[in-house]
């Protein structure tokens, strides 16, 4: 996906629901920054560790932990980084109880939020990522949740680029292996269980273009490095973000009909920006859609137009609003009256 434009370049049954696994985390992150932002938490606010916490997400369990121990009380930005950096199966549960009560209440916002985004595939029945049946989220919400997650709150963005983190003098390194291996790479969260096979949400940024990648069912972590590298390079180098500037001057004129002029210029409205394959700008077709003529009386800055460009591999044109550059306005009775006698004169003539 580009970040820019919110364009998919390149999809292979993105929008089926799948098994996240640990990129479940993504969400369970951006619920606490909702509650940050909402006033319900802060990143001082001290959680306590429950023993279900320790017990079903700690270190005896064998999976992704941040190792905490019952009845420590971290800081949310502890935590919150305990669950991006090492994945920490614990975290999710304390952050979960601190701010809902029970995971389960957890989980129920964490799907209501998702729904309220758009993200419209996504059920969630914990805050881990662990499986649980019906937990699930496409691949292509999961790309929309990165998108959202890093325009939205970037002051907490970072968290995902550190590579390592040390809890009670245990130092786990950050899994995302983009990170350090693929230039621009910084974010967001790896995912792994044995039903769903190794996936990652990755984004990388480079020379003021962002991309955003999801693969999920990889047989091995090291499969998973080398195709999440494959692709994000190939996002790059292969697919180009070219924008058009809405400029003075006018991109074309359109006919008016009973205006003190017979034509008013349009331009864009807005800066429009096209994200394609590199081969595809060559061929692309650019059309004016319109109803015309435009009637008179017009402001400049109405919208009367809309500009549609067709590029291949595109299942519909991109379209931006066009506005009138310059007022046109009514003829008065005796301009309509010449205009109304110059139609019925033509079309005598043309009969």
């Amino acid at each position: 996906m580009d970040y820019e434009t919110e364009e998919i370049l390149f999809s292979k049954n993105g929008e089926e629901a799948m098994i996240p696994a640990s990129m479940t985390k993504i969400m369970t992150a951006h619920v606490i920054y909702e509650a940050i932002e909402n006033g319900e938490l802060t990143l001082e606010t001290r959680l306590p560790v429950s023993e279900r916490a320790w017990r079903e997400g700690g270190w005896a369990t064998g999976g992704s932990t941040m190792g905490l121990s019952i009845g420590e009380t971290p800081t949310v930005e502890e935590l919150l980084r305990g669950v991006i950096i090492l994945s920490g199966n614990d975290a999710c549960i304390v952050l979960a109880e601190g701010l809902s009560g029970t995971e389960e209440a957890f989980a129920r916002r964490m799907t209501e939020l998702a729904h309220q985004m758009g993200l419209d595939s996504a059920q969630f029945e914990n805050a881990s990522g662990l499986y649980a049946e019906g937990h699930v989220i496409s691949a292509a919400d999961l790309a929309r949740l990165a998108r959202m997650e890093i325009d939205k709150f970037p002051q907490y963005y970072k968290f995902y680029s550190e590579r390592e983190m040390t809890w009670n003098g245990i130092t786990q390194q950050n899994r995302n292996p983009l990170l350090g291996s693929l230039d621009g790479a910084d974010g967001l969260k790896t995912g792994h269980l044995e039903i769903s096979g190794y996936g990652l949400t990755a984004s990388a940024e480079r020379d003021g273009q962002r991309r955003i990648l999801v693969i999920n069912g990889l047989p091995s972590s090291q499969a998973r490095a080398d195709e999440a590298a494959r692709l994000m390079r190939l996002a790059f180098t292969a697919f180009d973000t070219r924008t058009i500037e809405p400029g003075e001057k006018a991109l074309a004129v359109l006919p008016v009909w009973n205006g003190e002029a017979r034509e008013v210029g349009v331009k864009l409205a807005e800066p429009l920006s096209v994200t394609a394959h590199k081969s595809a700008f060559s061929q692309a077709e650019v059309a004016i859609v319109f109803d015309g003529p435009i009637k008179a009386p017009v402001q400049a800055g109405d919208r009367i137009a809309t500009l549609e460009i067709t590029v291949a591999g595109k299942k519909d044109p991109v379209e931006a609003p066009l506005i009138a550059t310059e007022n046109v306005e009514k003829l008065g009775f005796i301009g309509r009256a010449i205009e109304g006698l110059s139609l019925k004169i033509g079309n005598e003539t043309a009969s």
